[in-house]
């Protein structure tokens, strides 16, 4: 009996040595240049610091900064908060809704749609496409329309007013975004037992009874997760806002954190840029440790397939 016992504790204990071998390669990478950059910026954040002399402890000093004699950072915040808020949900509802609906196509022309509707994500010259559609000449696909149709007299350049920079980032990145959230939204919908719905629909239910009564209750985790994931995704989205946002107090936090950075070459401004990472970086922390529950729970549910 004690030697059945010793066996189990021996291969217990191997098994979990070679757990933590695999295991710390990343462990390693995640500490270093995760865990390590947030605490030190975090720190930093807190002191008046030049890179030369030793740092000098200022509180709150650098984020009352950020607000109070910085106008263009109020500005910035709140473009990424509109940015992420309507685009992030939008986005998902877009990509839910068209899983949905042709979730209940026949396979082959479910896959056809599928394809068709996943193309955004195999595109790999997006600013090209739309800066033919939005192009500031009457040859631009959208001027030739408006002007054909008499809304307009004259083309209307696009990228140059500031003022639709904004309106045009929020188009493009829900057509961007709609290839990947829709693959996984109708993936999961493809988790749904076709039982219940033929059940459901001979008890007289309709789709709308079916859509809250089965398929919402049975993926709203996954759909939850989805939404937190674009939220994030959207909020430290890099690449689109400096394409197409041109005007400084009309840009996104990651924009124009990397700007006030390549300013930075004396270092003077390190302890703001610190606390402009930081405050960048809350919301993902709050996120992901307050919804870890969303996240175990899709993983779980996407792996059973039905």
């Amino acid at each position: 009996m004690k030697k059945g016992l010793n066996k189990s504790k021996t291969r217990s204990l191997r098994e979990g040595i070679v757990f933590y071998i695999f295991m710390a390669p990343f462990m390693i990478a995640f500490v270093l240049f995760s865990v390590i950059p947030i605490i030190s910026s975090m720190v930093l954040s807190f002191f008046d610091y030049d890179m030369v002399s030793t740092p000098i402890f200022a509180g709150l000093e650098n984020y009352l900064r950020m607000f109070t004699t910085d106008e263009t950072f109020s500005k910035v915040l709140g473009n990424t908060l509109k940015f992420s808020i309507v685009t992030g949900p939008l986005s998902f509802m877009l990509a839910f809704g068209l899983a949905w609906m042709i979730n209940e196509f026949e396979k082959t022309i479910r896959v056809i749609l599928t394809f068709i509707f996943y193309a955004p994500a195999l595109v790999g010259n997006a600013y090209y496409i739309w800066q033919v559609f939005f192009s500031g000449d009457s040859l631009g696909y959208l001027n030739n329309f408006l002007i054909s149709f008499g809304f307009i007299t004259e083309p209307v350049n696009w990228f140059q007013n500031t003022s639709y920079n904004m309106t045009i980032l929020i188009i493009i990145q829900l057509w961007m975004s709609m290839g990947v959230s829709f693959l996984s939204n109708i993936a999961g919908l493809q988790n749904v037992p076709r039982e219940l719905k033929e059940a459901a629909k001979i008890d007289g239910a309709g789709y709308m009874k079916i859509f809250t009564t089965i398929m919402l209750p049975m993926t709203k985790t996954a759909i939850a997760a989805q939404v937190i994931f674009w939220f994030t995704g959207i909020w430290n989205d890099y690449f689109a806002p400096a394409i197409y946002l041109k005007d400084q107090t009309k840009m996104t936090l990651q924009p124009m954190m990397a700007f006030i950075n390549s300013n930075n070459s004396g270092g003077t401004n390190l302890p703001l840029i610190m606390a402009g990472a930081v405050l960048s970086s809350l919301p993902m922390l709050i996120i992901y440790s307050t919804c870890q529950k969303f996240f175990v729970e899709s993983m779980a549910i996407s792996g059973v397939k039905g």
